[in-house]
């Protein structure tokens, strides 16, 4: 079937780019390079410092204005033509993988096998590469464009870089457009929230036999987790949880003076995800009290405590919006069919304060994310690219300059 038209303006970008498409395609290897050398910095989540001063030098060789925020984030600024609210283009500097891995990228064939080397490697180097093509020489933009390299994006990093910029730098922002891993076809618009929660359940502790009678915090988790689990979690708008991890306890023949559970809750729906919060939290203190109803007269009850593990915020950039249509011209511009998806990335953070956001991949395929696995084949590389300054250009206002 082939492919529908695309509204015209979104066209007329996409023509008058001609020019500078082909320069990323000339800059194919140079892109790759930048993507090897980046993934070949170790960036655990929370140091990601060595990663930030290397993406920082390239923002200076290349005419950006560069400073360093208070978490960390590098912010490379293009001035625009007419001035305005920015638009702000994101790649997170994290990884998931801890301190010490080896990090090293080998060839395989067309693979580019390393932790990290598609996410985020590829997304920083695809970031980069339109800094340089959007270049306020050859091609200027009318509104400012911030670069910015954020910290924090991964796990139990909670989103802090995009967070903390949007709620400081980037509170009036126009739109943000996030680069994360390859691909050139998704369009996320949609955040899924999530709040991730330890619970400590703590008691006295004893001997399971001459004891017997105190509360068993290893017996209130497992209460816990046994009415999260009779939950009612509607299918629509989707939502899961899941208890992930229940640890406790000395030895076989001993009362637990501690036991702790971890529960991830994710849904598409901010208020729904609000109410499971307020449930949870009422399950967890009915298990408690129900262990403390059971103890032996005199004995100390357990104590619980919630301690926040995350708590991403979601939403939506609604499909109708000019950023997200312009997402999916353009992705059918480049010869591809637009997928509209959700997932959790650091457009969340823009979309829950009301500033349209999409997460695009950055080109290429790749496969086995968040294993030292990860590989990246260049198969089309430019094509996400094109794609992506396209979109930049619609958000940002194109002016080319004269001559």
């Amino acid at each position: 079937m082939p492919l529908a038209a695309p509204p015209a303006p979104t066209s007329r970008i996409y023509d008058a780019l001609a020019p500078h498409r082909e320069r990323l395609v000339a800059s194919d290897h140079d892109i790759l390079r930048t993507q090897v050398a980046l993934s070949e910095i170790p960036s655990p989540t929370g140091s990601e410092e060595a990663r930030g001063r290397e993406v920082a030098r390239i923002m200076r060789g290349l005419g950006l204005q560069v400073r360093v925020d208070a978490v960390g984030n590098v912010i490379g600024r293009r001035a625009g033509t007419n001035g305005g609210a920015p638009v702000v283009v994101c790649a997170h500097l994290d990884t998931v993988f801890p301190a010490g891995t080896d990090v090293s990228v080998r060839k395989d064939g067309n693979r580019l096998i390393g932790p990290g080397i598609g996410d985020n490697a590829r997304g920083l180097a695809a970031m980069l590469a339109l800094a340089k093509v959007l270049d306020g020489d050859n091609l200027h933009a009318e509104h400012p464009v911030d670069f910015v390299a954020t910290v924090g994006e991964e796990a139990l990093g909670d989103l802090r870089g995009a967070k903390h910029f949007f709620a400081n730098d980037g509170r009036d922002a126009a739109a943000a457009i996030m680069l994360d891993g390859p691909g050139d076809e998704r369009v996320v618009h949609r955040a899924v929230g999530s709040r991730r929660y330890r619970v400590l359940f703590a008691g006295p502790g004893g001997h399971s036999w001459s004891a017997y009678g105190l509360p068993n915090p290893l017996h209130a988790a497992g209460n816990a987790a046994a009415m999260l689990s009779a939950l009612a979690i509607p299918a629509e708008p989707r939502t899961t949880l899941t208890v992930a991890r229940i640890e406790g306890g000395l030895s076989i023949n001993a009362i637990p003076s501690g036991a702790t559970m971890e529960i991830d809750l994710r849904s598409m729906s901010q208020p729904l995800l609000d109410r499971l919060d307020r449930e949870v939290r009422v399950i967890i203190d009915a298990a408690t009290a129900q262990e403390n109803g059971r103890r032996a007269h005199g004995t100390a009850p357990l104590g619980v405590s919630v301690e926040s593990l995350g708590d991403r915020p979601g939403g939506e950039t609604p499909a109708a919006h000019p950023l997200v249509a312009a997402a999916i011209d353009a992705t059918r511009l480049v010869g591809r069919e637009p997928e509209l998806g959700a997932a959790s990335t650091d457009a969340n953070a823009p979309i829950a304060l009301g500033i349209p956001a999409v997460a695009l991949g950055a080109g290429g395929r790749g496969g086995d994310a968040h294993t030292v696995q990860e590989w990246f084949e260049n198969t089309s590389g430019s094509v996400g690219l094109a794609r992506a300054l396209v979109v930049l250009c619609c958000a940002a206002g194109l002016q080319e300059a004269a001559g």
